[in-house]
Order: structure tokens, then C-alpha cells, then sequence
């Protein structure tokens, strides 16, 4: 491939007064940093953190112009590291892919060869995209809860920002291994699809909170994954069953909280901190096998809307109004 050749991505433009536009450009290859892995993009998938960087969060990305996607499915164009085999299916996901590596918004990416894992045989490029970070940060979550001694009969999970990619992958995982499933959301027209999804009960997310300012409150469930932090998170640890856990995987709502240490040293549960970002490569490569497996869920298609690269500005726009319904897939080459 030479590198003039040219591929169409998201591009993310700073104006002089500070404002930020996203418009689909042609760029070149050579305007692509130079690492050892050069990958055709056949997927991506949208997240928070990709509408944040489009939207010119200098926590997420530094530097402008900039092509967001921190998620990316394709094929191995070359590989200056003989890690990967021309033609072979790759997954990237996280790392500094879309923050300040041009990201998986780009029909092109170049990456260090570390970065990427082989796409497992039981799984499509489009498949491992509908899982996504999302997916990939529910999992972590279930599998780190299961560590922690998490098992069925210990009783209901909650699952906060249930209509978001990750609360809407943990729903159906948790289904599918066999637990019973309290689905807290925002949005109370979505609930029928969260009961399709596996959640046996819906509740207002507003309902967490009405614990107060107790330091502790009723047990409701065994354990939760929450992807909302602030209020919701400290009360969602106020309300667990003694012995259990949280999962906490998102600042949707805020990213502090504040609460006293009563519920650990009175009932013993966990706060677990899980990051899909920075973890090891063997870490993701042990999530994506029983993503394959054990967690791989049928009918895939239905926790997902495919999209095009030139949607992708009006898509990024729905996770700052809070409008997300489950996760958005981007066929690059449709």
C-alpha cells in the first residue's frame, strides 16, 4: 500500500474561538503516526469516551485535529514486528487508540503491535465490535464480581445506566450465566426492551437514592455494576447485600462521591475498580476468549444499530444529551 493512498475518516477540528466542528476528510497514510501495525478498519463501535473527544475534552485528547474511536476491528495490512500475518482479523480496543492515536473513526489506524489481539475464530470482525469496549468492560465486570466469590443463588444484581453499551451487554451476560437481574435506568419507556434483554425487574435510577443521607440501608441485592458513580454509586454500596460487591466502570453521573466506611466495616462488601483502558494484553486476550464462549451471546444483532463513518457525528452528539440506546456499531467500508 503506498503511502499516499488516501482512506476517509472522522476528523475533529479546534476553532480559533475555542468551539470544536467533526466532519468526514480524506487523509493520507502518511498522515498516520509511524508504528510497526498498519491496519485496514472493517468496524468500530461509538462510546462515551469517543463522544468526549469529539466534543474537545482535553482529558481525553490533547491535541487537535484528531480522529476519535477507541475501539477498532480489521484486517493486518503490514506489520513491521512479524507479530501479525498480512490479511490476518485484529481487534484493538483502548490503550491510546482515539485519544491521542488517530482512532478507529479512520478507515486506517497505526498502532504499536502490542496494542492488538488476534480476533477469536468464533467471532466476526462486526460481532467483536458489537461487544466493543462496552462489551468488553461488562465482561471485565462480571468476571471481577465472579472472582470476589459472586454466584447466582446469592441473589439479584443491579445494574445501573442499564440502557447504555455496558449496562445493556451486563444484562444479557448475567442472564445468559444464570442471574437474576435489577435493571436501573433513566429512561422508563426503554423498559420492556431491558426485560428482552434479561432483566427480570425495571426500576427508576432515581430510586437508588432514596436511601438519603443514611449511612446504610435496606440489603437489595447481592452484588452490581454501575456505570454512573456519584450519588448512585455511593448508595448503590450502601444497599448491598453483606459480603457482596460493586463493579464500578463509569462516571456517566459524576465522578466523585462521598460517603462514610460503615457499609465495608459492618457488612464487608467490595468496591471494585475496573479498567478496560491500560489492562495487560494477556488480561483482554483471557476476556475475549470467554467473550467467545461462556459469555457469547446469541442473536448479537439485537444489542446493536449499524451505522455509517458519515453518521458518526449525529451518533456521538446522542451520548452527551443522554440519548444512547445499547451499543452503535460503524460499518468503515458500507
Amino acid at each position: 500500500m503506498s503511502n499516499n493512498t488516501t482512506f476517509k475518516a472522522l476528523v475533529v477540528e479546534e476553532n480559533t474561538d475555542g468551539t470544536f466542528n467533526k466532519s468526514i476528510r480524506e487523509r493520507k497514510v502518511d498522515d498516520l503516526p509511524q508504528n510497526e501495525l498498519l491496519i485496514e478498519v472493517h468496524y468500530s463501535s461509538l462510546n462515551y469516551k469517543d463522544a468526549m473527544s469529539a466534543t474537545g475534552n482535553k482529558m481525553i485528547t490533547k491535541h487537535y485535529p484528531h480522529t476519535p474511536g477507541i475501539d477498532a476491528a480489521g484486517i493486518v495490512i503490514s506489520d513491521k514486528s512479524g507479530t501479525f500475518t498480512v490479511g490476518q482479523e485484529v481487534l484493538v480496543f483502548g490503550y491510546d487508540l482515539g485519544m491521542d492515536t488517530p482512532g478507529g473513526l479512520g478507515q486506517m489506524i497505526s498502532i504499536p503491535a502490542d496494542w492488538a489481539l488476534a480476533c477469536p475464530t468464533s467471532l466476526t470482525l462486526k460481532e467483536a465490535m458489537i461487544y466493543g469496549t462496552g462489551g468488553l468492560t461488562a465482561a471485565l465486570c462480571i468476571q471481577k464480581l465472579e472472582k470476589m466469590g459472586a454466584k447466582p443463588s446469592d441473589g439479584p444484581v443491579a445494574v445501573t445506566g442499564a440502557t447504555g453499551g455496558v449496562g445493556s451487554i451486563s444484562i444479557a451476560i448475567l442472564k445468559q450465566l444464570g442471574y437474576e437481574v435489577i435493571a436501573f435506568s433513566g429512561k422508563p419507556e426503554q423498559s420492556e426492551h431491558l426485560k428482552t434483554l434479561g432483566a427480570s425487574e425495571v426500576r427508576h435510577r432515581d430510586t437508588i437514592n432514596e436511601v438519603g443521607k443514611r449511612p446504610v440501608g435496606r440489603e437489595l441485592w447481592a452484588n452490581a455494576i454501575d456505570t454512573l458513580g456519584g450519588d448512585y454509586l455511593a448508595n448503590l454500596l450502601k444497599q448491598t447485600k453483606a459480603g457482596g460487591a460493586v463493579s464500578a466502570c463509569g462516571l456517566a453521573s459524576s465522578v466523585e462521591f462521598a460517603m462514610t466506611v460503615l457499609p465495608f466495616i459492618t457488612r464487608g462488601i467490595s468496591l471494585l475498580g475496573i479498567d478496560s483502558v491500560f489492562i495487560p494484553l494477556a488480561d483482554k486476550q483471557e476476556i475475549w476468549t470467554r467473550v467467545a464462549t461462556d459469555m457469547k451471546l446469541p442473536d448479537l444483532e439485537e444489542y446493536c444499530e449499524e451505522i455509517t463513518l458519515e453518521q458518526t457525528p449525529e451518533y456521538l452528539e446522542r451520548f452527551i444529551s443522554s440519548k444512547v440506546v445499547g451499543r452503535y456499531v460503524v460499518n468503515l467500508r458500507g
